[in-house]
């Protein structure tokens, strides 16, 4: 027998035999990817596992809930609760339709959109997957609204100062006063009597209990990056806060960070897919064209010896690779995007650019770059038909809402999933100005006999990636030379 009782709105507490409760101990006790490369691990101070569910507190998650339950139904334990609030609320969709008229939206949601909001309030608490251009910050709206509660208020959370001000305008887009909203970044106001709050995490993870008392819902918007100690100290600070959503386009395929996340939100509910949204003419058409730059032998001997961060510094001051990326880009017709990892790679790119440009409007973003700046870039950027922007992965990869948006140049190599596809969801979305987007996945080939090198296999992650999203892609080969 197990019992499952509620002790707030951020932990359950599972009542068992002992034996069950270590057999459950073992069930949520997993392996950490790259826990052997750590500090801890290596000085012998951890395990490299991370245990969801402790023996000594019989404390887990409340949003594993669906886990306790699946743990209990494999092994034929009975299962009962001591609390009517774990049950799902009853929200039909017929009750939302009739909600989303009271709103009174500038715009009509999508069909899956309204069925991802009826999810949500039944569930009263999810992890939402969905991809890019998919209008997650309607649903989000639609959430703040239907909770939308005096004097409780609407916590939404997202990484980049530059999200907070588009997270904004987009509620202001669908028809909220702008009175009620409060934007918290650096140096801003933490009190508020707006309904709506919208913030970086930065802003507010070291504030106390008492002022996360006042959210009865909260909403965080590109969730996968919920897995920091200071993002899940702001959720588990929000103990009396029944309402929560995670929004995100891409999980980054890992088992443990998958149940941290649902474990703060709530379990994954599949909005819909990039493919469902190319093929209903919701996001652009789509193309890949990898582009892979073969060394000469000379560097190939060199770099077979080469360690990772030797290789990156190597192919970031190869000058015949930056004269091919400007070359490159300067050959493209529309607006292109230019990602890079390294500052002084980005700094270096650009200045060439700038030399080479002509008219053309040229635009820098990297993590210096103020948030209302970057704002009033992708503005501008919506109104140019062949502006070049060279920018950060960290500032442009993620939620970074560009339409007009034709090119994108990976300049740096990554083997990050939520990176790469949070990347290419910066060209998908549609504009009456372009026709097809398309990809520049830029290869680097210094394998030499049968060793191939770091870059290569990271490019072989993303070939499955790019087949698993069913991404159509050809691979052109270049002798870059000396």
């Amino acid at each position: 027998m197990i019992r499952v009782e509620k002790i707030n709105d951020v932990h359950i507490k599972v009542h068992s035999e002992n034996d069950v409760a270590y057999e459950m101990s073992e069930y949520f006790t997993f392996a950490v990817p790259g826990a052997k490369f750590t500090p801890a691990f290596r000085n012998k101070i951890w395990d490299g596992k991370i245990r969801l569910f402790s023996t000594a507190t019989r404390l887990i998650y409340a949003g594993l809930l669906s886990h306790v339950e699946r743990f209990a139904k494999e092994r034929d334990y009975e299962i009962e609760y001591d609390s009517n609030n774990l049950s799902d609320t009853n929200f039909s969709l017929n009750e939302a339709n009739e909600f989303i008229k009271q709103v009174k939206l500038t715009l009509e949601p999508r069909d899956y959109q309204a069925d991802a909001f009826v999810h949500a309030v039944r569930k009263r608490r999810a992890l939402m997957l969905s991809p890019t251009a998919s209008g997650k910050s309607l649903i989000i709206y639609l959430l703040s609204r239907f909770y939308e509660t005096d004097p409780e208020k609407i916590l939404i959370i997202v990484p980049t100062t530059s999200l907070v001000h588009q997270m904004a305008s987009d509620f202001v887009s669908y028809g909220c006063d702008e009175k009620k909203i409060h934007k918290i970044f650096s140096g801003q106001e933490k009190l508020t009597t707006a309904p709506f709050v919208i913030t970086t995490w930065q802003s507010i993870y070291k504030l106390s209990k008492q002022w996360f008392s006042q959210f009865h819902c909260v909403i965080g918007d590109e969730a996968h990056l919920f897995k920091s100690k200071s993002l899940v100290s702001i959720m588990t600070k929000l103990v009396n806060c029944p309402y929560r959503f995670g929004f995100t386009g891409t999980l980054d395929g890992t088992q443990t960070n998958k149940l941290v996340l649902e474990g703060l939100f709530g379990s994954v509910k599949k909005v819909t897919t990039t493919a469902e949204l190319i093929e209903q003419k919701h996001l652009s058409n789509f193309q890949i064209k990898a582009i892979v730059l073969t060394y000469d032998d000379e560097i190939k001997k060199t770099a077979k010896k080469f360690d990772y961060q030797t290789e990156i510094d190597t192919i970031n001051n190869y000058t015949s690779r930056n004269k091919f990326l400007v070359n490159l880009t300067l050959s493209l017709k529309g607006n292109t995007l230019i990602l890079f990892k390294i500052i002084d790679h980005g700094k270096l790119l650009y200045d060439w650019l700038w030399s080479k440009c002509g008219d053309r409007d040229l635009f820098y973003v990297d993590g210096s770059v103020d948030g209302l700046l970057r704002e009033d870039i992708r503005k501008a950027v919506e109104e140019k038909q062949d502006a070049i922007i060279v920018a950060s992965l960290g500032t442009f990869s993620t939620g970074v809402n560009i339409k007009n948006l034709h090119n994108i140049i990976f300049a740096s190599p990554s083997k990050s999933r939520v990176k790469t596809l949070q990347s290419i969801g910066r060209g998908l979305r549609l504009s009456q100005h372009k026709e097809i987007a398309t990809l520049y996945d830029i290869v680097d080939d210094m394998s030499w006999k049968s060793k191939k090198n770091f870059t290569l296999l990271h490019f072989l992650e993303r070939v499955k990636m790019y087949d698993e999203e069913k991404f159509e892609y050809k691979i052109y080969n270049i002798n870059l030379g000396s």
